[in-house]
C-alpha cells in the first residue's frame, strides 16, 4: 500500500478526536482519585476506586462522573490535535527518503 499523505487539517481533526476519545475514557478514574486524595483521614467516605465510582454513580448519576469534564475536554482537545498533528509532521520532515526513523 503506498503512503498517502494525510492534508493538515485530517489531522488536527484526528488529533482531536484521540483527545476527547481519551478525557472520555480517563475522567471518571481521574475523578475518583481526586475524591480519594480530597478526603479527611477522619472522614473516609471511600474505601477504593471502585468504591467511589460506585457511590458516585448511585449518589449523582452516570453523567455525575462526568461533571466539571468540559474543561478538561476545552483544554485538551486543541493540545492533542496539535501534538499529534506536529508529531507527524516532524517525523515525515526528520525520515531520509520516506523510511521510518530509527531509535
Amino acid at each position: 500500500m503506498a503512503d498517502k499523505q494525510i492534508s493538515l487539517p485530517a489531522k488536527l481533526i484526528n488529533g482531536g478526536i484521540a483527545g476527547l476519545i481519551g478525557v472520555t475514557c480517563v475522567f471518571p478514574i481521574d475523578l475518583a482519585k481526586t475524591r480519594l486524595q480530597n478526603q479527611q483521614n477522619g472522614q473516609r467516605v471511600y474505601t477504593s476506586m471502585s468504591d467511589c465510582l460506585i457511590k458516585t454513580v448511585r449518589s449523582e448519576g452516570y453523567f455525575g462522573m462526568y461533571r466539571g469534564a468540559a474543561v478538561n475536554l476545552t483544554l485538551v482537545t486543541p493540545e492533542k490535535a496539535i501534538k499529534l498533528a506536529a508529531n507527524d509532521f516532524f517525523r515525515h520532515q526528520l525520515s531520509k527518503d520516506g523510511q521510518k526513523l530509527t531509535l
